[in-house]
């Protein structure tokens, strides 16, 4: 009797421990929770709250430079100057090549209304604006039309990827197209965009980091 009731505590024992384990163990985030953690960030306010507090800062750093005829800032456009939150919600968060390619055609995205503030508040110190996007030349257009019908009416130019430039990384394509500005005699004075690689490399100037919760590029 004693030692089937030792044996039943043991049992139990090893059941409750195996339970514990995989109840607290480290573990991914489920995605389904993921998805639902995103989408609140982004409809209840707090993505806004968060950026409104980038730009801010931003235009406090900008407002420091002596802005020059060459002065220059470059802007990143997807999740950036445009905002495609409604494309990654159709999605499902993930990603389906032919409705981004559908979206984009569509010119569907809006612009980001807090980006649009600080792309006209550059205008209006003097700076010049570059749209610098790694989205492949055959988009070139409908980019160039989606910006100019959200209100980024005002450019020198937007440069896309264009032949092997698409098999490079990110951070490779945007460094080297801004070393290359820079020897066009552009003084850049500061980097827009949601991604790192948008951000590093020689010749970014003020770096403004713009919150993206939808996707990574690490490259």
């Amino acid at each position: 009797m004693l030692l089937n009731q030792m044996k039943l505590l043991i049992t139990l024992s090893l059941t409750f421990s195996l339970l514990l384990i995989s109840c607290t163990e480290e573990r991914p985030v489920n995605l389904s929770v993921s998805r639902e953690e995103v989408k609140e960030y982004y409809e209840s306010g707090k993505f806004d709250k968060e950026l409104d507090e980038v730009i801010d800062k931003a235009k406090i750093e900008f407002d420091k430079v002596d802005i020059k005829n060459n002065s220059v800032v470059i802007f990143d456009v997807d999740e950036t100057a445009l905002d495609n939150y409604g494309l990654a919600e159709q999605m499902g968060f993930g990603y389906v090549y032919e409705m981004n390619k559908k979206w984009n055609a569509e010119m569907k995205a809006p612009a980001i209304p807090q980006v649009k503030e600080l792309y006209d508040f550059l205008l209006s110190k003097g700076a010049k604006i570059i749209f610098l996007i790694g989205r492949n030349f055959p988009e070139y257009e409908v980019t160039y039309q989606n910006l100019k019908s959200t209100g980024y009416s005002v450019f020198d130019t937007l440069i896309t990827q264009i032949g092997n430039e698409k098999k490079m990384k990110a951070i490779d394509f945007k460094s080297s197209k801004r070393i290359w500005l820079t020897e066009q005699g552009y003084e850049i004075i500061g980097t827009v965009g949601d991604q790192c690689s948008d951000l590093e490399g020689l010749y970014h100037g003020i770096q403004v980091k713009i919150p993206n919760y939808l996707y990574l590029i690490e490259d």
